[in-house]
């Protein structure tokens, strides 16, 4: 009955997305959009000069950076790519109908186009909970429950509910759509189905190109399909059936160039190649110096931020050495290859120089990793099932996990935190002490008076 009603609660929270634009990523994704659609180009300075007029402006760096900056090509720069504009395209041609109906300013820029990508981003999140509980069932037997708390428990909610036009939430919704069909396809790896997975790992990549490296899996786990084949097969057979596995990874590498051409396309006319303007690439480190940082620095560390997180992983890896009866023979190599996938963003989140996230909620650039976490954690609560002690405690920790990242979040959203890093005795006196007294308020607050929050002073 859970399963059914899903659709509908989230239908019912959907008042609850907050609408507006205001942070630099935010903008860079939005400008893709806004730009295509009223200005036909790739000239982003009366975008970027517009939210300058508005929250965006009261941040020194956007300035300096977007207003002011331009790149190798001359151009104003952007570093987002492009999917989120594409999959938010459909809302936002309802949000100009919403415009025409009700007189709103049809400039691209009025509430209902604002409205349109928010309530886009959120339900692209809210779609990702959906997958990756089915996910999670098609694989463990269960998967609802993991979902719910994923959401609750991690930065999704955050990036669904508080901030929805930041990438997050539509990059769950990417990598869970492609996992959900890398599971279907792998029954069989036939030449369609491995075309059709390689269009959305092109789809994924151009909503956030780190999410890339969650290919990792799926290429191992087509490697080791091809090769078990191969040796399993007569000796006269075997060279032509590598061959064949060869050809298919080939047109599986033509499926992605052509799916990701509109990005290269789209580089190409704003940073005159068809790449990441110079501005990024030159801040990569190929030996991912800050990899243990992204893990477990206060600096927006990924367990010190989402507790959850390391259930979720420590799910995973039982499950890849001991699989639930109600799982499927390979469901230990799944677990595998998922371990090999959240490793790939372990690696490429510590390349880069901005691995803080510096002033962001979470280390959001986790949140593409939806469907693991809720597979390891549905693994999780499916191992202790038989133990009342290891049931209770787990419990436990759940409920610890997701009051944690709530009281974070009111935290981050009231500015009573430091929002570069956390400091773990106050942040827990605060969630666990002063912030239950308060929430009742908060949410009432929330509900009715929501842009009192946006007044407060910036740190």
């Amino acid at each position: 009955m859970t399963r059914k009603l899903l659709p509908l609660l989230f239908l019912l929270s959907l008042p609850l997305v907050t609408t507006r634009i205001y942070a630099s990523d935010e903008v860079q994704f939005f400008a893709w959009l806004r730009s295509w659609a009223f200005d036909r180009d790739v000239d982003f300075d009366n975008e970027y000069r517009y939210f300058q007029q508005g929250d965006a402006g009261r941040y020194p760096g956007f300035t300096a950076t977007l207003v002011e900056g331009v790149n190798e090509n001359g151009r104003r720069i952007n570093f987002a790519p492009i999917g989120c504009a594409v999959l938010w395209a459909p809302f936002y041609a309802a949000g100009h109908a919403v415009a025409i109906v009700t007189g709103a300013p049809r400039d691209g820029y009025s509430q209902p186009y604002v409205a349109a990508v928010a309530y886009a981003s959120a339900c692209y999140g809210l779609l990702a909970v959906l997958l990756s509980a089915d996910i999670a069932r098609r694989v463990v037997g269960r998967g609802t429950s993991a979902a719910l708390v994923v959401l609750v428990g991690t930065p999704l909610l955050y990036y669904v509910y508080i901030s929805p036009p930041f990438s997050h939430a539509t990059s769950a919704f990417a990598v869970s759509l492609f996992v959900w069909v890398w599971l279907r396809v792998r029954r069989t790896w036939s030449t369609a189905g491995l075309a059709g997975l390689a269009a959305l790992a092109a789809l994924m990549t151009m909503v956030r190109e780190q999410d890339a490296f969650v290919l990792a899996g799926p290429a191992l786990d087509f490697g080791r399909a091809v090769w078990r084949t191969t040796a399993s097969a007569a000796p006269a057979r075997r060279g032509r059936i590598l061959m064949g596995g060869l050809v298919m990874a080939a047109i599986g590498a033509l499926a992605w160039l052509a799916a990701y051409l509109p990005q290269f396309l789209a580089y190409q006319a704003l940073n005159g190649h068809p790449g990441q303007t110079t501005l990024v690439t030159r801040k990569l480190s190929w030996t991912s110096p800050h990899a243990l940082g992204v893990l477990f620095s206060p600096e927006h560390g990924l367990f010190a931020w989402t507790p959850l997180a390391l259930a979720g992983i420590a799910g995973l890896a039982w499950l890849a050495v001991r699989r639930p009866a109600v799982s499927p023979r390979d469901a230990r190599w799944i677990a595998v290859c998922a371990l090999v996938m959240v490793a790939g963003q372990v690696y490429i989140s510590g390349a880069v120089e901005s691995w803080t996230v510096a002033g962001a909620f979470g280390q959001r650039r986790f949140v593409a990793l939806t469907p693991l976490l809720t597979l390891g954690l549905a693994t999780a609560l499916a191992a202790v099932r038989p133990w009342q002690l290891a049931r209770a405690s787990l419990a436990a920790v759940v409920v610890l996990a997701v009051w944690w990242n709530i009281g974070l979040m009111a935290q981050f959203g009231l500015h009573r935190m430091d929002r570069q890093r956390l400091t773990l005795a106050e942040n827990a006196r605060q969630t666990f002490q002063v912030l239950p007294a308060e929430l009742p308020g908060l949410v009432y607050r929330y509900l009715t008076d929501r842009e009192s929050f946006y007044r407060l002073p910036r740190q």
